[in-house]
């Protein structure tokens, strides 16, 4: 593709180890590339963690280049911007109160039926994001070499996300991270937000280029992918890392 507008990327396992601070490495990466083109990053991960995990690392990025910064928490169900002195919310879809209710039964519900319920997790299962209520099998703050041994080819969760969404007809049910389920809003997953940002901004999809770690049918960066955003895929942070580096020889 020619030089892309923007450059999207997928945070935990792309940008970041799952639920840890980008490495000094990759936070001198990302004000590089903000002084060139604009940059997105949209994630399962809640507010708080695009905050701990990135923006609390940026170091000296001038408010200038932070204006070009697109953070979409939550699949792109919220979406912030740099006002000049801190990041706001442009929009939330919040899911209802009994919508979030019948959420968080439903997965422990068929987590239990199916055997999934962690008794002994690092942290909590489920977790309220106002905008995505979140599954997590083995809890919060799991280490990656766990969760990545937990489910490898994806069938505990496409059971229980089948489970769930059978019961939950008008909500999106999607497998998310290597050992999550997310559910928001109907019809809302990367993919809208990708299309939301494409709107809000003035750049088209094809004028964008996206990093995602998981890019394989069925992954949560797949519907990036599938509505023709040019992707690139990559295994972990130190991957992506070495592709920016020759991305931003030909900026």
């Amino acid at each position: 593709m020619t030089t892309p507008a923007l450059v999207a990327f997928d945070l935990d396992d792309t940008l970041a180890p799952s639920k840890g601070a980008i490495d000094p490495r990759i936070a001198t990466l990302l004000r590089a590339l903000l002084r060139s083109v604009d940059v997105a990053i949209i994630s399962g991960g809640n507010e708080t963690q695009f905050r701990t995990q990135v923006i609390a690392h940026l170091g000296d990025a001038n408010a200038s280049d932070l204006a070009r910064l697109h953070l979409l928490p939550t699949c792109g169900t919220r979406y912030l911007r740099h006002d000049g002195v801190e990041f706001s919310p442009v929009y939330a879809h919040d899911l209802g109160d009994e919508q979030k209710a019948a959420a968080l039964t439903a997965l422990q519900e068929e987590a239990e039926r199916l055997g999934l319920w962690e008794s002994e997790p690092w942290g909590d299962i489920l977790e309220d994001r106002g905008s995505q209520i979140t599954f997590s099998a083995l809890g919060q703050r799991a280490p990656r070499d766990a969760k990545h041994a937990w489910d490898p080819t994806g069938s505990k969760r496409a059971s229980l996300r089948d489970a769930v969404a059978a019961r939950l007809p008008g909500l999106e049910v999607r497998s998310g991270g290597s050992t999550s389920i997310d559910i928001t809003q109907a019809g809302i997953d990367k993919a809208f937000g990708m299309r939301e940002l494409a709107v809000r901004t003035g750049i088209p999809l094809t004028s964008m280029l996206f990093y995602g770690d998981r890019l394989d049918e069925g992954g949560n960066d797949y519907p990036v992918l599938a509505i023709g955003v040019p992707s690139v895929a990559v295994e972990g942070w130190e991957d992506t890392a070495d592709k920016l580096d020759a991305l931003l020889k030909t900026l």
